[in-house]
């Protein structure tokens, strides 16, 4: 085996040993920003074949998960920014497909219907919160980065971060206010 060929096994063994253990939060994270299994995958992805491109760059002994969100959270903006240049296309065959799905899935909610809470509607309170703060709540009430870290991955003071976990913990609180009783959580002195 040569230098170049020797160095390159190398380097891939430590990343598969460094970053793939956090592949399901990666994906997770993925999911929730994007709501969509095809392109969360897709995003993973990227953002592996990005963080394997750039490893060098990594220094050991550091947080991997927060490293690997910090790219992540950077391709889904871009891809966010160039999506909201574009207009929306779509054929008529497919509106046409997708108009009875979406007339079913348009009936009455879970609360309304008698059925106890469940998964989706607390995905549903996530989803409806601004990209922004939604992305603050999965990097630091979810995926449990500090503050720094979360401020690092958004590229953002950490008084941010924490204005923004403020402004999304309270909308949850309202959101989900419901839930926490039918849950039987006592009732709270006071918002977050």
């Amino acid at each position: 085996m040569t230098a170049p060929d020797a160095q390159a096994e190398e380097k891939r063994r430590r990343f598969e040993e460094v970053a793939l253990p956090f592949l399901r939060a990666i994906h997770t994270v993925a999911w929730r920003l994007t709501h969509d299994a095809e392109e969360s995958r897709d995003l993973v992805q990227e953002t592996y074949l990005r963080a394997y491109r750039t490893f060098d760059a990594f220094r050991a002994g550091t947080n991997c998960k927060a490293w690997l969100l910090t790219i992540l959270y950077s391709i889904f903006v871009n891809r966010y920014r160039k999506k909201r240049r574009q207009p929306l296309a779509i054929s008529i065959e497919e509106l046409e497909k997708q108009f009875p799905s979406r007339l079913e899935s348009a009936g009455p909610s879970d609360r309304l219907s008698g059925r106890l809470w469940s998964d989706r509607e607390v995905e549903e309170a996530l989803a409806a919160l601004p990209e922004d703060f939604r992305a603050a709540v999965l990097l630091v009430d979810i995926e449990e980065l500090s503050y720094e870290e979360a401020a690092t991955a958004l590229a953002c003071p950490v008084g941010t971060v924490r204005s923004r976990l403020f402004r999304a913990r309270k909308a949850l609180f309202v959101a989900l206010q419901d839930y926490a009783r039918r849950a039987g959580y006592r009732e709270p002195t006071g918002m977050p």
